[in-house]
């Protein structure tokens, strides 16, 4: 099992610019649940957590598969 320092771990209150910010190659993920707040003024502020809550997303897998893809890198 991989494991990753701090800083390489995404977790639900991080906010959507944040993880853009550092892992750019997430916003395939963040498309593929048809979150589209990725270019908004809430993805400065919005944590992946609220977000997640207002498009009825199941966080956990959300967060797993934005780690699985900076994992990839």
């Amino acid at each position: 099992m991989m494991t990753m320092s701090k800083n390489n771990v995404i977790t639900e209150d991080m906010t959507i610019r944040e993880v853009l910010n550092k892992h750019p190659e997430t916003a395939i993920v963040f498309s593929s649940y048809n979150i589209g707040c990725i270019g908004c003024i809430a993805a400065s502020y919005e944590r992946i957590k609220d977000i997640a809550a207002v498009h009825g997303i199941d966080i956990k897998a959300l967060v797993k598969d934005l780690n699985n893809i900076i994992q990839k890198k």
